[in-house]
This record gives C-alpha cells, sequence and structure tokens, in this order.
C-alpha cells in the first residue's frame, strides 16, 4: 500500500470547558449544588459570597499586589501558597454582613467580554445566599418564635441517645457499659441488630478467639438489657423476634395487672404465631397456621389482628427529620387575574440560589499589574470564576422556563389533582423550549416543585398516555389515582381483583389491561386481594 495525502471534512461536537461544567451544574440537586459552591469558594480566591463586604484598604491592596508579584504559578493554576495568601488577605479585609433577599434577579451582565469590573458590585447577579443552604428552608421572617420543620428536626432526639441516656440508669460495670455502648452505636435507624452478635465480637478481637468468645458473653449479656429498654422491640435481630419482644412485655404487663383469662390467652396465641414462619402470616395461611399453633381460625383472626398493632419499626419515631425534608427549587403559588381567573405564578425559591460575585479587590490589583509574574494563571482563575457565576444563573434560567412550561400545560392538576393530570413527556417540553430531551431530563432529575398540591419531583409531571374510547389519552399518573381511589373505595372484605379494576377503569373510558393495572398497583404499593382481605 503506497503512501498518500488526503483531505477530509467532518463534523464534531467539541465540549468546552465551559459546557462541560454548565451541563455538570445542570443535573445537581440542590444540595449538590451547595456543596459545589463551597468546594468552589475555597478553590478559587476569585470568587466569593455577595454577602461578603470586600472593604478594600490600602494595606489589603498592597498585600495582594505583593502577593502577585512575588507568586510563582504554573500556567494553568496558581500555586498553592498563591491561593492560601490571596484567601488569608480576603478574610482580614471582608467582614460578613446580612444581605436581605433581592425582589429580583439581574442576569443582565454577560461578564466574558474580559472586563475585569463587570461582574463585582452592581454588576454582579442578585442571587439569594445561604448558599450552603441547600438544607435550609424558608426561615420564620417576622421575627415571631414559632419553630420551622429543621429547628423542630435538630431538637429531635435520636434513637441512640434515648437508649444512652436510659443506659446510665442501670449502674453496670466499665466494660459491661462498653458491651451496652457498643451494641447501641450497632443499631439500625429502625432500632434492629442487623449484625449477628459473632460478627461483631470478630470485628474487635480478629483472630483472638479466646478474647472473641468472651466479647460474644458479654454482648449476649447487653443484648438483654439492650432488649429491656424502650422502646420495646428495640435490639431484636429480625421481625419475628421483634414482635415477640412486644408481646412479651404485653403478656408481663397483663400479669401485673390481673387481665382476663380471654385476654391472655390471645396474647399467648399471638406469640406462638409469632415463633411460626413469617411467611405464614404474610400470606394470611390461617389453616397452616391452625394446625401449627392448635387454635380455630377465629381465634387466629382476633390475635393476627393483635399482632397489627403492633410497631415493626420501634426506631421509627426517632428518624431524622431532617434528612427527608425536601427544600423545592420552584415555588407555585395561585394569583387571581384582573378578569377573575385563577392562574399560576411560577418563581424560583431564593433560599437555594447562592449569592456570588467575583471578588472586586482581587480583580482591580489584578487588571492593575497586568506585567507581574504569574498574571496569565491568575486571569484563568478569574475567567473561571466568572464562567461558575454565569452557568449557575443557567442553570437557574433552564430550571424556571421548564417549570413554566410544566405548569402550562398541566394546569388542570393544579386545581383538580391527580386525576387531572395529562399526558406529558419530555420531547413535549424540549420542542416547546427548544432544548435538548437530555437537558429536559436533567433539570427534572432531583429538583422539587412546591405546589397546591404538595410538592413534587418534576419527574412527576410527565407520564405517558393509555387510549380512551373517545380517541384521546389518559395521564398513567392519573389512572394510577383513579386506581387507588377505587381501593380506598372498596369493600375490606370483598377486596378488588386486577381485573375488576380494569373493568372498572374500561367503565369511565380507559383502555387498561389487567396487567397494566397490576403494574400500577405494585407502583402504587397496594397489596394483593389477598393480603388486603380483612380478616
Amino acid at each position: 500500500m503506497k503512501p498518500g495525502l488526503s483531505l477530509r471534512v467532518s463534523q464534531h461536537l467539541s465540549l468546552t470547558p465551559q459546557l462541560q461544567q454548565s451541563i455538570q451544574l445542570l443535573q445537581l440537586s440542590t444540595l449538590e449544588l451547595a456543596q459545589e459552591v463551597e468546594q468552589m469558594l475555597v478553590d478559587n480566591p476569585f470568587l466569593e459570597l455577595d454577602g461578603d463586604e470586600p472593604g478594600a484598604t490600602a494595606d489589603a491592596t498592597d498585600a495582594i499586589a505583593a502577593g502577585a508579584r512575588e507568586s510563582s504559578v504554573s500556567d494553568d493554576y496558581a500555586s498553592e501558597k498563591e491561593v492560601e495568601k490571596a484567601q488569608a488577605a480576603s478574610e482580614s479585609i471582608a467582614e460578613p454582613s446580612t444581605s436581605e433577599t433581592p425582589d429580583s434577579l439581574n442576569w443582565e451582565a454577560d461578564g466574558l467580554d474580559g472586563q475585569d469590573g463587570e461582574w463585582g458590585g452592581e454588576a454582579s447577579s442578585e442571587w439569594d445566599a445561604s448558599s450552603s443552604g441547600a438544607g435550609s428552608s424558608t426561615r420564620n421572617r417576622d421575627g415571631d418564635d414559632e419553630a420551622d420543620a429543621i429547628d423542630l428536626a435538630c431538637e429531635h432526639e435520636s434513637l441512640t441517645d434515648f437508649l444512652h441516656r436510659q443506659a446510665l440508669s442501670l449502674h453496670l460495670g466499665a466494660e459491661d457499659m462498653a458491651a451496652l455502648r457498643f451494641l447501641i452505636e450497632s443499631l439500625s435507624d429502625d432500632g434492629y441488630l442487623e449484625e449477628s452478635l459473632q460478627e461483631l465480637a470478630q470485628s474487635l478481637a480478629g483472630d483472638d478467639l479466646e478474647e472473641r468468645e468472651e466479647l460474644e458473653q458479654r454482648f449476649a449479656i447487653a443484648l438483654k438489657l439492650l432488649q429491656s429498654l424502650e422502646p420495646v422491640g428495640v435490639g431484636a435481630r429480625d421481625l419475628a423476634e421483634c414482635l415477640q419482644l412486644q408481646l412479651r412485655d404485653l403478656i408481663h404487663t397483663a400479669e401485673d395487672e390481673g387481665t382476663t383469662e380471654a385476654r391472655m390467652n390471645q396474647l399467648l396465641l399471638a406469640r406462638s404465631i409469632c415463633a411460626q414462619p413469617m411467611d405464614l402470616l404474610a400470606r394470611r395461611d390461617l389453616r397452616k397456621l391452625a394446625s401449627l399453633c392448635g387454635a380455630r381460625e377465629e381465634q387466629l383472626r382476633e390475635a393476627m389482628a393483635l399482632i397489627a398493632r403492633l410497631e415493626p419499626r420501634p426506631g421509627r419515631r426517632f428518624v431524622d427529620l431532617e434528612r427527608h425534608i425536601v427544600v423545592p427549587d420552584v415555588i407555585v403559588r395561585p394569583v387571581r387575574s384582573s378578569l377573575g381567573r385563577v392562574d399560576f405564578a411560577v418563581q424560583l425559591n431564593p433560599d437555594v440560589m447562592p449569592k456570588l460575585r467575583v471578588h472586586d479587590v482581587y480583580a482591580n490589583v489584578l487588571r492593575r499589574h497586568k506585567s507581574s509574574e504569574g498574571h496569565a494563571a491568575l486571569q484563568q482563575r478569574l475567567q473561571e470564576a466568572r464562567w461558575f457565576i454565569k452557568n449557575i444563573q443557567q442553570r437557574f434560567d433552564t430550571i424556571q422556563r421548564v417549570s413554566e412550561a410544566i405548569v402550562e400545560r398541566q394546569k388542570n392538576f393544579f386545581v383538580h389533582g391527580e386525576l387531572a393530570m395529562r399526558p406529558l413527556v419530555l420531547r413535549d417540553i424540549a420542542d416547546a423550549l427548544g432544548l435538548h430531551e437530555s437537558t429536559i431530563s436533567r433539570v427534572t432529575t432531583a429538583k422539587y416543585m412546591a405546589t397546591p398540591q404538595g410538592t413534587f419531583e418534576l419527574k412527576y409531571f410527565f407520564g405517558s398516555g393509555l387510549g380512551t374510547e373517545t380517541g384521546g389519552s389518559a395521564s398513567s399518573t392519573a389512572v394510577r389515582a383513579l386506581i387507588k381511589q377505587f381501593v380506598d373505595a372498596e369493600d375490606a372484605k370483598k377486596p378488588l381483583s386486577d381485573a375488576k379494576l380494569a373493568d372498572m377503569l374500561k367503565e369511565q373510558g380507559i383502555e387498561c389491561a389487567r396487567r397494566t393495572v397490576a403494574k400500577y398497583r405494585e407502583q402504587l404499593k397496594i397489596p394483593t386481594t389477598t393480603l388486603r382481605k380483612a380478616l
């Protein structure tokens, strides 16, 4: 094959660093964005919160200028020493101040034309701060003493703290107390001890067999002490043991109070049921349980009703509420127009929007010392700060546009609820806004909207359509809501089968196969007919 020269023309997409950062920020959740902002504030000395006032003094300017002249940096980034000097200067001249939430957002600043001063001061975008506050909620701005959900969550006592406090009253020796504390710290959030005593002992003793056996004995004693604490059922290894611990406590209480013989027999039968394989109880296999427990089916039904009132998760009420708080990115409020019609206003949640700007003092000093060593690398860091602010702006701008398009198409949902949801796919929003479907997918992932109907992820408003007798389509979300409505209204003694639900949907003009009904029922976490049937 002879070597030769040839020309070829081709097109390909090249992702610049700025575009890559824009895509990355777009798909981040509120918490992840706050972490990214915090990291950028640490890494880039030219970026600061808009709540920090520089107060540029002559001494600070001279210190920064001297640091710029003495720096020795690579072509890409400033050295760590230079960054530390810049951060130290920033801390010496910046005094934090409380900034109020702005009434409007200024997104007009461009900042990419090479002018250093445009992104500082008045030209910086007015982003509301609590920049580290992905988990922050709207605070009480009227100054009253009413605590919000996060304040209550912070005051909420955890399960481990509650158990440690009880352990102090046991007056144990140092080694037994250490063993009990170790088991308490090993509990899951539900209050279960998921690791065996042998595994826990091995994790501490390693290959020392004698020490491992001694630890197992101490853990066995500590486990009995742990299971005697409140809440009843804590320290169980599985559901069966958890229920048996609660029934044992009820039996002891009944003995102390002198309950009736019928009540005592019911408690004993319930404990006998929990000693059997749990799948029999889950399936409500009365015939098999009757043969194993030696009781009549009527007695079994009463005992199983008693078991149903027990707590399968002893640590439920101690779960940290703060971890389950969803902070919305978008807020939708009803507004009444001049014609009396109800519309819906879409606005971004100011509590999740970081308020950032370029550090004026650093940018001005860098502009005045263009001939200093390392100027090119510092100029690149300044440009990165501008890019970051602009990409943050673009992220929230895209979220706003997508949210407005969703509200416009799902207006009936905000008025009437789930049953009025319309079919909607990503392509509908993408075509309307001139964006790609992948962009809409990134925007709607892990972003939440607070509405009069509740707080929902943006993806919630999308759903495929099912055909109707009139030739139209019904949203899968509306169909699921209709199925739930049918199940809630059913006779507990004669629950509706999937086939019956499909027939009822057909009567409403919705063509839905039985298998589709079963799939939607499972998505709604509705049990099967057998498990829904009343005892």
